[in-house]
């Protein structure tokens, strides 16, 4: 039996090590080395890469001279704590309404993927650039022109991001949609029945079976949503980061450490986002 396990596990290893062996070459020697060059001053030359260790002298210029990059951040920060509730609850309901036995059920699922295919940078900044991403003469209307007024105001702020951006943050939800449609259709339809024999209603039962039973694929649809916003082509701080590597006076050490200090952010947000999931999920089940 343990040579049947052994020999089991060196077949799995096997089947396994291209990836490993991807990961170590193509992944974990950049990051690494990227960290390395955090803590240089790197210059490009023409008898190869210079570099000169200056401490924390890199992120200390991110946090005290460079103020565009802290402003973006908060922007960055700001916006995902509006866009990804809004994704995963828009991606739920649309799931929900597939969910039901309609006509041309399939055709809708394909409308709202296809996004996903065609997302790209440069479709989306194309799309941006014509005005298709906003609502069609939304300028128009007499709450966008109170709250384009008045846009200092917290929730005047919320409320004109939202009109603004409203068809972009839509456009991300594809992959969550067909990730919470995959869990409804393994959910148990027994459950369902015993439920309705008891009396429920149509409201507790997403309340107190569907809600709860969906708990793990949020925090799944949490992360994936968290990860993709952050990484996107067109996120000003991957922008920022990517014109500091060419600068004279930054160059590739200033630019990794922005990397990691954005890596770092972007960690904070997923530990706090799932660890409030997971607390909430334990209190349902209790």
């Amino acid at each position: 039996m343990k040579k049947l396990r052994n020999k089991n596990s060196i077949t799995g290893l096997l089947f396994v090590s291209p990836w490993i062996i991807g990961f170590l070459i193509f992944t974990a020697f950049p990051l690494l080395y990227s960290l390395y060059l955090s803590f240089h001053e790197v210059k490009i030359t023409t008898s190869g890469i210079k570099t000169k260790f200056i401490k924390f002298g890199n992120y200390e210029y991110a946090f005290v001279v460079d103020g565009s990059f802290l402003e973006k951040v908060t922007t960055y920060l700001e916006e995902m704590v509006i866009s990804v509730p809004i994704i995963i609850v828009f991606s739920l309901i649309i799931a929900l309404l597939l969910n039901q036995k309609i006509k041309f059920r399939g055709m809708f699922r394909t409308i709202f993927f296809l996004p996903v295919i065609i997302a790209s940078g440069p479709v989306i900044k194309e799309l941006i650039d014509q005005g298709i991403t906003t609502i069609p003469s939304i300028e128009q209307y007499a709450i966008y022109q109170a709250l384009n007024d008045n846009p200092e105001g917290f929730f005047n702020g919320i409320l004109l991001y939202l009109i603004k951006n409203l068809i972009v943050i839509l456009w991300y939800s594809g992959v969550q949609i067909l990730i919470f449609l995959a869990a409804l259709q393994k959910m148990d339809k027994q459950i369902f029945e015993a439920a309705k024999i008891d009396g429920a209603s149509n409201w507790e039962f997403f309340w107190k079976i569907t809600l709860p039973s969906l708990v793990p694929m949020i925090i799944v649809n949490l992360i994936y949503t968290i990860v993709m916003y952050s990484i996107f082509s067109l996120n000003p701080i991957i922008d920022h980061i990517q014109k500091n590597m060419f600068k004279v006076n930054t160059g590739f050490g200033y630019a990794s450490a922005l990397s990691w200090i954005y890596f770092i952010i972007i960690a904070l947000a997923l530990a706090i986002s799932v660890g409030v999931m997971t607390l909430k999920g334990k209190k349902n089940y209790t």
